[in-house]
């Protein structure tokens, strides 16, 4: 094997597809050419991201459009190897090859790093579900309770209001009925009132009229509960009148 043909081993190098004579020459034919040994870096990296994608598919539409990108690909070849080179009488074409296998790494590292994308995003989705049944069977202990008592009351437009409190469980839900949604930019924050000092007890959703929403925090010695409008995100305190104060049951 010649020195031209070396150069042309970078990408199977890089994948361990050699075996382990033509291994050990081209490591020494890269030890005194940088193109090759850069070449080898980049191709490297590059398997090394396909590593990861092996939990999701990308769909059928992305797959179409990098397939007839590969065409567009192109790596910058090594400057000490010519287009073509004449060996045992035969015009071989090198660079073409080693454009095409960049391609398909390109290609495959682009379809790969979608699928760790796609695979983030089910994780993502899999720890808001969880989330979600955490809170859902912390509201139903709340409303299941044996010591459960509750108290509701008229707010504003014909909307209404009905806190319950589970004492043995120190925590306390919120169900809300058609109140209005808040001005853009805001949002209802819940309070408990701990003897005229308000405390935090959580966001409601501002997209939605009617919600079931467990309080955050302990009831502790709270007496009652307030809700006011806040910019989204919420406030430290208040900064507005409470658009409803709630007394909690005893």
């Amino acid at each position: 094997m010649n020195t031209a043909d070396l150069h042309t081993l970078t990408g199977a190098y890089a994948l361990h597809a050699l075996s382990d004579d033509e291994r050990e020459r081209f490591e020494r034919h890269a030890a005194d050419c940088e193109d090759c040994a850069t070449e080898v870096r980049e191709l490297s990296a590059t398997a090394a991201r396909l590593g990861l994608a092996v939990t999701a598919s990308p769909g059928p539409a992305l797959k179409d459009r990098v397939i007839r990108r590969i065409t567009t690909v192109r790596q910058e070849p090594p400057r000490t190897l010519p287009l073509t080179v004449q060996h045992a009488g035969v015009l071989r074409r090198y660079r073409p090859a080693r454009w095409a296998l960049a391609a398909a790494l390109a290609a495959a590292a682009s379809l790969g790093g979608t699928a760790v994308w796609q695979h983030e995003r089910a994780q993502d989705a899999q720890e808001q579900a969880r989330a979600a049944e955490r809170r859902a069977a912390q509201v139903t202990a709340v409303l299941t309770a044996p010591d459960a008592t509750s108290r509701t009351a008229k707010l504003a437009d014909g909307a209404s209001g009905t806190v319950v409190v589970s004492r043995s469980r120190d925590r306390a839900v919120f169900i809300s009925s058609k109140m209005a949604k808040p001005p853009g930019g805001k949002v209802y924050q819940l309070w408990y009132d701990d003897a005229g000092t308000m405390r935090s007890a959580g966001l409601m959703d501002p997209d939605r009229t009617s919600e079931t929403v467990l309080l955050k925090g302990a009831v502790d010695g709270a007496s009652g509960m307030g809700i006011t409008v806040e910019p989204a995100g919420g406030s430290p305190e208040p900064t507005s009148a409470p658009v409803a104060l709630l007394g909690l049951p005893v």
